[in-house]
């Protein structure tokens, strides 16, 4: 027992990380009313952390090739747990910011992908898979359970001991690092500054411009901050990110062709396990941040439940994926990393089919419960595999770097399934209630056109509550009011079964990404060095 208590540290680490941005999420209410402000603002905060996240995770990896990966993890918590007192002490929304977006966004982009590298320096073999299937199980664990214990501690006590108590796990945690065995750096490469601005910029952009497409549209703009030739600047914010990054990787191309040490070696590229399993890291994240957007609105809006019972409901996910994942060893004996993440790929399009019929007005708790089981061993499936096949792809030279990608991939997917599936459904709303409201006989002309320039002014998606109380209050008859309801009912439903449909789309285009996957069955000495 004692070799697996570097992974008691490690698992708690990266637990810690998912169930921190969970808690946050599911607080947004309570923290406009602390901190007197708007839901706008706080979901500012949260963008941010999420934009410090992707700047700056492939940087943090290259520091843990410098100064050691124990050393980058150990200081990662530290100043991890800096944010975590000061945002639980923070009397203002600007400390809250400096605290969890900026402090605690930048110690975990040392601790990430140092993390990744120390799983795979610990173990061997079946040893490394399992360790990295319980790795993969508590991230998925900590977005299902985040919710859960969020929801009740915001509810019945305050979301400030959620932070209060990351302080006293951090605290614990360094005092049991030196568990985990460390290879000193066997070079100390100078860090690239234009690399890490010119990534750190790009990266940022991108992000930027997919999270805030739901607020600023896509080309016809909504609540922006400035215009570009008239239209949304999303796409022109995402455009400037990906120049940077093509500059970023010009210059990386010309520092490896000099023999400099660059920030990201593109050559890994060239290594198919190690594409094919960032790929798939970033599909993985998509799908289910995706999916863990819509879910939370069917069951908080259309049904009414707190954040403590929507917890409830997201509970068999992660039980059934922290169990899967765990599997993932033992199936890896009778399978190659390639056919079980294919399996995964077609459990999970079974949930998101099974999720659709499950979304209806009138919730049934227990197909809904099984879809959301169902969800969770596919996803389960996928990251007993991903993390053992990117670190298995290259050497110990490489692991830290590699973690920095890996990581980097995750927070894109996370990103991008947000972002993505939140404009879809929002998209979906405003067409079908549209449609339901033209079609209607009840409705008259004037209110038609009303409802028209209203839809146009921009769409939440809010209880059906709001919106009868507002077509009361625009003096609207009680039968016009019924059929305001009613099309907005119909599209509530039809906008998140549009949108877990198309993860269900982006599970199948998953399976062209699979080709390179390694084939090879785990053996007990698999998994030592670069992949074949």
């Amino acid at each position: 027992m004692k070799r697996w208590r570097a992974l008691a540290v490690l698992g708690t680490a990266q637990f810690l990380m998912v169930l921190d941005t969970s808690v946050m999420n599911v607080s947004i209410s309570r923290l406009v009313e602390d901190f007197h402000t708007d839901v706008t603002s706080i979901q500012a905060v949260i963008t941010l952390y999420t934009l410090v996240m992707a700047a700056f995770m492939i940087t943090g990896g290259k520091l843990g090739d410098m100064a050691g990966r124990r050393r980058a993890f150990a200081a990662g918590l530290a100043v991890y747990g800096v944010g975590s007192a000061l945002t639980a002490l923070a009397p203002a929304l600007w400390v809250l910011t400096l605290g969890w977006s900026v402090i605690e966004g930048l110690g975990a982009t040392l601790v990430l992908p140092a993390l990744a590298a120390l799983v795979a320096g610990a173990y061997r073999g079946r040893e490394r898979a399992v360790a990295y299937g319980v790795i993969g199980g508590l991230a998925g664990a900590g977005i299902a359970v985040g919710p859960l214990i969020g929801g009740w501690v915001t509810t019945y006590l305050t979301w400030r001991l959620v932070f209060a108590a990351e302080v006293v796990v951090v605290a614990a945690m360094l005092c049991c690092v030196r568990w985990i065995p460390d290879s000193p750096p066997r070079s100390r490469p100078r860090l690239d500054a234009v690399g890490v601005l010119l990534s750190a910029a790009g990266l940022a952009l991108v992000v930027l411009g997919v999270l805030q497409s739901g607020a600023w549209g896509w080309l016809r703009p909504r609540h922006v901050p400035f215009t570009v030739l008239g239209y949304s600047p999303t796409l022109f914010v995402i455009a400037a990110g990906g120049v940077l990054l093509w500059l970023f990787h010009a210059w990386e191309r010309r520092r490896e062709a000099r023999g400099r040490d660059p920030l990201v070696r593109f050559s890994l590229f060239a290594i198919p396990p190690l594409r094919a399993g960032l790929s798939m890291l970033l599909a993985q994240n998509l799908i289910l941040l995706g999916l863990f957007f819509t879910v939370p609105l069917y069951l908080q809006i259309v049904q009414g439940f707190n954040a403590f019972q929507t917890g409830l409901r997201l509970l068999p996910t992660s039980v059934t994926m922290l169990v899967s994942a765990l599997s993932g060893p033992a199936l890896g004996r009778i399978a190659g990393p390639r056919a079980i993440v294919r399996s995964g790929l077609a459990v999970l399009l079974i949930a998101t089919l099974w999720l659709i019929s499950a979304i209806r007005p009138d919730i049934d708790n227990l197909s809904f419960g099984s879809a959301m089981a169902v969800l969770g061993l596919g996803m389960g499936l996928l990251a007993s595999q991903l993390g053992n096949i990117t670190q298995s792809s290259v050497g110990e030279d490489e692991r830290g770097e590699v973690g920095g990608l890996q990581y980097t991939a995750q927070n894109l997917g996370s990103s991008l399934g947000t972002a993505l599936i939140g404009s879809l459904l929002i998209g979906a709303l405003v067409s079908v209630f549209t449609t339901r409201i033209e079609g209607d006989p009840r409705i008259s002309d004037a209110v038609r056109r009303e409802t028209g320039v209203a839809v146009e002014a921009g769409v939440s998606f809010v209880s059906t509550t709001q919106v009868k109380n507002a077509a009361e209050r625009s003096g609207l008859s009680p039968q016009e009011t019924d059929a305001v309801v009613d099309a907005y009912t119909s599209a509530q439903i039809e906008s998140l079964k549009a949108a877990v449909l198309a993860t269900s789309g982006i599970t199948l285009v998953g399976f062209a990404f699979t080709r390179r996957l390694p084939t090879a069955r785990l053996t007990a000495t698999a998994g030592q060095g670069a992949a074949p």
